[in-house]
């Protein structure tokens, strides 16, 4: 254990990465270095690039902690069930603002389905998963083989997997006992 390290609770990591997950500082920062004259519609890729965060941190856990690691699946658990009340709380402001009913995290899921399908007819490219995620958030977003659209995607997974990865580094996550 490295003594340098914050020492944090399985729940505390967990709530620490699904608050990152769902900050919007990086996807407001990738949104404004979209050029104005761009044909992207805005408010499409605004929403996917949130929905594709909250998936790349959930990856980002699967990556980048050891599979032998105890707390992997208890860490990954909680972010999910973070990620489902976040997910409940966008649905009903949705639903009162609205008057639309809405499930944020059916919404969610759908799309990590569909970003596993695309990685499954790809299996050569899925060892850098990078390479799919930019044209497969294009796709998604109805921007076919659009650059800009395909690097947003792209800056989006990486940045977000990149940061997982640090924060898992700069912290260590109390071993869960079992009795």
């Amino acid at each position: 254990m490295d003594k340098n390290r914050e020492n944090i609770s399985v729940r505390q990591a967990a709530q620490d990465l699904a608050t990152f997950a769902i900050d919007r500082t990086d996807l407001k920062q990738l949104l404004g270095a979209i050029p104005e004259n761009s044909s992207l519609n805005m408010t499409t890729i605004e929403y996917e690039l949130q929905i594709l965060k909250i998936l790349s941190a959930g990856w980002a856990i699967s990556f980048y902690m050891a599979v032998t690691d105890k707390n992997k699946a208890p860490l990954t658990q909680i972010f999910w069930e973070f990620i489902r009340e976040i997910s409940q709380n966008i649905s009903t402001l949705t639903e009162t603002t609205t008057g639309k009913n809405l499930d944020y995290f059916e919404i969610v899921k759908q799309r990590l389905n569909t970003y596993l399908e695309i990685m499954k007819e790809k299996p050569d490219a899925s060892q850098n998963p990078a390479n799919i995620m930019g044209p497969a958030f294009a796709d998604i977003c109805n921007h076919n083989n659009d650059a800009i659209a395909i690097l947003t995607g792209t800056k989006m997974f990486t940045l977000t997997l990149g940061a997982v990865k640090e924060y898992l580094n700069n912290v260590n996550i109390e071993t869960i006992k079992l009795n």
